[in-house]
């Protein structure tokens, strides 16, 4: 993956997590658990997040996503991944990132709730 492009998000903690960017449904195999953040950039070439989760990345980056009709709404041109095996860490980084980015949290994003 020399050639992949990776993109780090840092949460409210400080905490720096580095995802891997992959344009929209990429084909994934399942039972791989991690985060996962729908993005688009903005006008100074930034990411920005549409939304942010957490689960089995093959299912969660499809267009079966349970919020894929706001995530495309929102613009989201691609979808940054990493794995994750710990759900009590997935879990964490989720609220650790979605502290820290609010504008992923509804109405200028797609999550309902800090907490996921």
């Amino acid at each position: 993956m020399a050639n992949q492009e990776t993109c780090t998000w840092v949460g409210k903690s400080g905490t720096r997590y580095t995802y891997y960017v992959y344009p929209r449904h990429p084909n994934l195999n399942e039972g791989q658990d991690g985060n996962y953040i729908y993005a688009k950039k903005n006008s100074d070439g930034r990411w920005v997040p549409v939304y942010m989760g957490e689960g089995d990345l093959a299912k969660r980056a499809t267009s079966d996503h349970h919020r894929i009709r706001c995530i495309d709404s929102k613009g989201a041109t691609h979808v940054h991944l990493h794995l994750n095996a710990k759900k009590e860490d997935r879990r964490a980084e989720e609220q650790d990132l979605l502290a820290n980015y609010v504008n992923a949290l509804s109405p200028e994003g797609c999550n309902v709730s800090p907490t996921g």
